[in-house]
């Protein structure tokens, strides 16, 4: 059955609904029965997956900070101004400005410094945003701040949390083989994570703070730690994609950027502008709207899950492309070429494609964590082809060091040309 004929279907069922008083209570009940499993999207105004109403996630979500809240206390480490006055207040203000245009502006919201030596921050579907101290000193600017609340409201917005678990819980009462797996479940989230990027960006420009300041986050990032893209499942977009995505989104949302003030047509533009445009329209219970919501709850979950398969195969094929190039690389050589600076060289062995983007890594663990450091090799690489990696080490750590904390160099990521 065509597009076509199948809303042409739904139109005559929509029709028969209005005008049967026995039907329009089937509606009804339908109706109730798609809000307790959905709720309108703030954003889009389609039908999304959600157990739980605003109130209980308040509740629920807000009830996890609070425990947060007490543990700190409890262990007497600092929080808020506690912890230095000057980056609280950098911390309201940059929220109190983001959140007053946020689909989100007529709730009570409050933000949370802990500290942390994390670069980080998080909702949990309520009225908080934990930021830890290091995300703080890390940023930049004021507008990469700006962009990473946006980000966090964003997740609240589009009610990533309780979409997620309604979606798992459905899943799995449905028997589904995909939400067993990890690679899909880290791509549900990876999907919800490019939606709050977004959503963010807009955030950004509609408060007055430069949409491009995201986009110099992850770049910067990239720059630094790569991708580690063949290590594991992604449920964040790696650090070169996001970048580049930040970019585009940023450049999409800049006519509507006046710096350092609001948008004064922020509220119109959040329903209607480059990025989506609000469907504000839903029939009403017993015209057809317990049907209409229905199939909109159903299509939204369908969509989400195709989505979610697709980023899960595109993500294991990359993998598998690092991996086998992974195998073909060989280390022809390492020098000490100063304190502090380590010299390698490759050798591409394999008969497989040219390459093009390719990051070498050096792994350690040191003091109980993970470091790792990157670089990115220029131009391209051909079959047979040698070529060096250097790394600049941090003056703390040299590299006669690197056999005691256990280094090993590995392929971070690369590209067929």
């Amino acid at each position: 059955m065509t597009y076509t004929l199948r809303m042409g279907a739904v139109i005559a069922l929509l029709a028969i609904l209005s005008g049967c008083q026995a039907l329009q209570k089937v509606d009804q009940s339908l109706y109730q029965v798609a809000e307790s499993v959905s709720e309108r999207d703030r954003v889009t105004g389609q039908r999304s997956l959600s157990m739980a109403n605003r109130s209980a996630q308040i509740q629920q979500g807000n009830a996890y900070v609070e425990k947060i809240i007490a543990q700190e206390k409890q262990k007497k480490r600092p929080v808020n101004a506690e912890i230095s006055r000057s980056q609280y207040q950098r911390l309201v203000r940059i929220f109190d400005r983001v959140h007053k245009i946020s689909h989100l502006k007529n709730e009570r919201w409050q933000p949370l410094l802990i500290k942390r030596d994390s670069f980080n921050a998080f909702t949990t579907g309520g009225t908080y945003i934990v930021v830890h101290s290091k995300l703080m000193t890390d940023l930049k600017s004021d507008a990469e701040l700006a962009a990473v609340i946006g980000h966090e409201i964003a997740h609240t917005v589009a009610n990533h949390v309780y979409e997620r678990q309604t979606h798992a819980q459905i899943s799995a009462l449905a028997g589904s083989n995909s939400a067993r797996r990890s690679g899909y479940q880290a791509a549900f989230t990876h999907e919800g994570e490019r939606e709050a990027d977004r959503i963010g960006i807009l955030y950004s420009a509609l408060s007055g703070y430069d949409p491009m300041a995201a986009s110099r986050i992850w770049q910067r990032k990239y720059a630094a730690e790569g991708n580690a893209r063949a290590l594991f499942h992604h449920d964040h977009p790696v650090n070169e994609e996001r970048y580049k995505e930040a970019k585009a989104v940023g450049k999409a949302v800049l006519p509507y950027y006046k710096k350092g003030q609001i948008n004064p047509r922020s509220a119109e533009l959040l329903d209607n502008n480059v990025l989506w445009r609000k469907n504000s329209n839903e029939v009403a219970a017993g015209e057809g709207g317990g049907v209409a919501a229905l199939l909109s709850t159903a299509l939204g979950a369908y969509v989400q899950h195709e989505q979610a398969k697709g980023e899960e195969r595109r993500q294991l094929e990359q993998a598998r492309f690092v991996k086998a190039v992974e195998q073909v690389l060989k280390v022809e050589s390492t020098r000490k070429a100063g304190t502090h600076k380590l010299e390698t060289r490759w050798r591409y062995a394999g008969q497989g494609p040219m390459l093009k983007n390719v990051v070498i890594g050096l792994y350690l663990k040191r003091n109980g964590k993970v470091e790792r450091y990157v670089d990115h090799v220029k131009g391209y690489i051909k079959p047979g082809q040698v070529f060096a990696a250097r790394f600049t080490l941090p003056s703390n750590l040299k590299v006669d060091d690197l056999k005691k904390y256990g280094a090993k160099l590995y392929l971070d990521d690369a590209q067929a040309r």
